[in-house]
């Protein structure tokens, strides 16, 4: 990046993040600057390199800039998955959210890891989204007969949101861009807008799609829809709408689902989020139960109901959703992080990162570690019985109290209630390391994905994968190579 932009983007981002905050405090749909909403661009070239986005929201008029910030390309933690191993191809398939040389907009990108040559695909740009936004970043599927499905999602009602699929099986190449439908009141509609989006495709059902529609008072409603095709979709169904709204994050093993989700307390602002919650539905969306099986009425709408796993609101405490993952015998691993609140800083120290569980018909839950932002966002592996690990940037990093940090390895071989710093994985880092991803179905070769970024300036931002041991290697930012060896960091 040129050193004479950073002044003017700087300026362009905090606009966009203006105008965003005030959306915020509306609790309204989130917009940023993009004139007339302009409709994205089919690119589908090589991107000759891996450049990752930079962004930030609310500025905050202290010393730490922003309310969070940095190099975004793997976030949120809302949207999911980012990666996919593939054992037909032996490949991991994975998407981010990148960028041109000088940040000014936000690519849609497509790559993958070849676990036989141990190389890196050169990206392909699948689609200029036309925003700088990284909420809308896109997710990534693989269906049974192995097309590439990219989601690429919107941020509130303001711009469209797209599907696109691979023209080949297992290709990065060429896309096709799906006219998908969705049924409003029996009525087939286009299927062109949704925000937050996790989708999973389930052997002889198809996909299931997890994602927030905003409603009349543009609250955050979550819900579901499925799909036999990934063209035709179902009627959306709501799963939950608790007072202002919600966040949410799933996963999937074996055709279950598993939903934990927050809620908003009616007038504070989308800035305050609290208590975990916790669903599942074994028959592809038909019926909800929680941890102890019994059944939920949809959608849940009262704050004390028969989801709720903690209560954070009579502690006074935030609660931001991380990571969720399913154990050996199908039940849930939930890492959330509490806090006094949102703003970045000491002052709302501990940042508490715990792990819940359910095992022995109850949920247990024990802190792993603590770090010092809200959006220190990192990964649960559960990987048998016993042995659980975390991967995230849970150290103090650069840019003290901005989001992210030095990635490191946590270990619990007690099933998850006493943990060590196993492995710290990046170490004398110039900028933050943040949002580490989980690959659905990971594969020990690629176990995480990542992306690194100042968090009080605009920057390049590079990204990074590990492997199961916790050797990082970083991807080249510049290469007209179709395929690259990556640089295993010390």
């Amino acid at each position: 990046m040129n050193n004479n932009q950073l002044p003017f983007l700087a300026f362009i981002f905090v606009v966009i993040t203006h105008l965003s905050v005030n959306a915020q405090e509306k609790n309204t749909p989130t917009k940023d600057s993009d004139a007339k909403f302009a409709a994205a661009e089919l690119i589908l070239k090589k991107a000759n390199g891996f450049k990752g986005i930079w962004y930030m929201n609310q500025p905050s008029n202290d010393e730490y800039v922003y309310k969070y910030s940095g190099g975004l390309a793997t976030y949120p933690a809302n949207h999911r998955p980012f990666a996919i191993y593939s054992k037909a191809a032996d490949k991991t398939f994975f998407c981010f959210g990148g960028t041109d040389s000088s940040n000014s907009t936000l690519l849609h990108n497509v790559s993958y890891f070849d676990h036989q040559t141990k190389k890196i695909a050169n990206p392909t740009i699948l689609l200029d989204k036309k925003t700088t936004d990284a909420h809308d970043n896109p997710v990534i599927s693989i269906d049974d007969k192995g097309y590439i499905w990219i989601f690429s999602t919107s941020h509130g009602i303001t711009r469209p949101s797209y599907i696109h699929k691979s023209k080949k099986p297992f290709d990065i190449t060429d896309f096709e861009t799906i006219k998908a439908t969705e049924k409003i009141n029996g009525a087939e509609q286009e299927f062109n807008n949704f925000s937050y989006f996790q989708v999973y495709f389930v052997k002889e059902k198809g996909f299931i799609a997890l994602f927030t529609k905003y409603n009349k008072a543009s609250n955050r409603v979550i819900g579901y829809n499925t799909s036999a095709d990934g063209i035709h979709w179902n009627e959306w169904k709501v799963l939950a709408h608790i007072e202002d709204g919600h966040y949410q994050i799933s996963a999937e093993s074996d055709g279950k689902i598993g939903v934990a989700f927050d809620y908003h307390p009616k007038g504070k602002g989308l800035n305050y989020r609290t208590n975990l919650h916790y669903l599942e539905s074994a028959d592809f969306g038909n019926t909800w139960q929680n941890g102890d099986g019994q059944t939920a009425q949809l959608p849940v709408t009262e704050t004390k109901n028969i989801a709720l796993v903690k209560d954070y609101s009579t502690e006074k405490l935030n609660c931001y959703l991380l990571d969720i993952t399913f154990d050996k015998k199908n039940k849930p691993a939930i890492l959330v992080i509490s806090s006094k609140g949102y703003q970045a800083g000491p002052m709302n120290n501990p940042r508490a990162w715990t792990v819940f569980r359910h095992q022995k018909n109850k949920w247990d839950h024990h802190v792993a570690t603590t770090s010092d932002n809200n959006y220190d966002m990192g990964s649960i592996y559960v990987e048998s019985d016993r042995v659980v690990k975390i991967i995230g940037p849970s150290i103090d990093g650069p840019q003290a109290y901005n989001p992210g940090g030095e990635v490191a390895m946590w270990e619990s071989i007690d099933g998850g209630e006493t943990w060590k710093n196993k492995r710290q994985m990046t170490k004398n880092s110039l900028m933050n390391h943040s949002y580490v991803r989980r690959p659905l179905h990971a594969h020990a070769d690629f176990y995480g994905i990542w992306a690194d970024g100042n968090g009080r300036k605009p920057s390049e931002s590079f990204l990074y994968f590990t492997n199961q041991n916790g050797d990082v290697y970083q991807l080249p930012r510049d290469g007209s190579d179709e395929m690259f060896s990556p640089i295993l960091k010390p």
